[in-house]
């Protein structure tokens, strides 16, 4: 843990200090997430500390103020979450040392942080970067079924991962997929992405001297014989697209949300995607595909059969 560079009085610097020792060896957080909860709490201190103030007698009133007073300076809405978290566990922790009977950081509001979108790769851009050839490389077979399977179904990287042979029916052209909270669904398979896999596991046999025996039926695995990682897919995505001469940062999300996209572009079937997707609430995939709520009010209405006008 850092040390201030303005030291704090000790009604201010030992509550913090018990706190600090109480998530490090009690809770067993990390050096990082301490310096975290010191940094918000020492800069409060720092900013509101006088003779007769101190954590024990801070009201409701103060901290709004202080809150206030950094939204004003421009910090941005994460910043001050962090800054509201760190206060409502400390006075927790008072609380439960009987240091204090009330936690006056418990009803603080929080800006809400606009959410980003995520970047997606146009058609062209993803033609281009699938279009490498393997050339005899069984590293680049695998790869190229990789990306292929990841664009063809929107997979998400643990999903890609965690494929095993068999989740694979080649004859209906589809893929079982253990997604979040182990929910299975079923998604379609592109034949150019079946070509891909097929083409791979040919090859597969070379790495797979070592195999452990519960790698045995992963569908990518590493020349190390093991199931391959998510941090190897990032790494081999961002060789390939450097080869491939696109100039910027792709990583593996940008390939399924350019799956969504480009389905909901083709179809206007919200409903679909948000199934191959496998996202439980509609709100998630309108924030994947650049949808605005009036656009899916124009949907529902031209769609729904409750929805519909009745011809006069």
């Amino acid at each position: 843990m850092t040390q201030p560079d303005t030291p704090l009085a000790p009604q201010w610097q030992q509550p913090l200090q018990a706190f600090l020792q109480y998530l490090q060896f009690e809770r067993g957080y990390s050096s990082k997430t301490l310096d975290s909860y010191q940094r918000q709490l020492q800069q409060l201190a720092l900013t509101i500390a006088d003779t007769d103030t101190h954590w024990l007698n801070l009201t409701e009133d103060q901290l709004k103020q202080h809150i206030i007073a950094l939204r004003r300076s421009g910090a941005k809405p994460r910043t001050i979450a962090l800054k509201v978290a760190a206060l409502r566990s400390f006075f927790r922790y008072l609380q439960a040392q009987a240091k204090r009977s009330d936690n006056p950081a418990q009803y603080l509001s929080v800006p809400k942080a606009a959410r980003s979108l995520p970047k997606n790769l146009n058609v062209d851009q993803l033609n281009h970067l699938l279009s490498f050839d393997s050339n005899d490389d069984i590293l680049a077979y695998r790869d190229k079924a990789m990306l292929e399977l990841f664009y063809s179904s929107g997979l998400r990287l643990e999903e890609l991962v965690n494929a095993d042979i068999s989740d694979i029916d080649w004859q209906q052209q589809l893929l079982r997929v253990t997604g979040k909270g182990s929910k299975q669904r079923i998604v379609p398979v592109g034949k150019i992405a079946l070509a891909a896999l097929k083409d791979w596991l040919k090859q597969r046999p070379a790495f797979t001297a070592k195999l452990p025996e519960e790698d045995a039926n992963a569908l990518f695995i590493s020349k190390q014989h093991k199931r391959i990682s998510t941090r190897h897919v990032r790494e081999r995505l961002q060789l390939w697209a450097k080869q491939q001469g696109l100039n910027q940062h792709v990583h593996p999300h940008m390939l399924r949300h350019s799956f969504a996209s480009h389905m909901l572009e083709s179809s206007q079937d919200l409903r679909a995607v948000q199934e191959l997707l496998g996202h439980a609430n509609l709100s998630t995939t309108q924030v994947y595909t650049h949808l605005d709520f009036a656009h899916l009010a124009k949907v529902y209405d031209s769609a729904h059969p409750r929805a519909k006008k009745k011809s006069s």
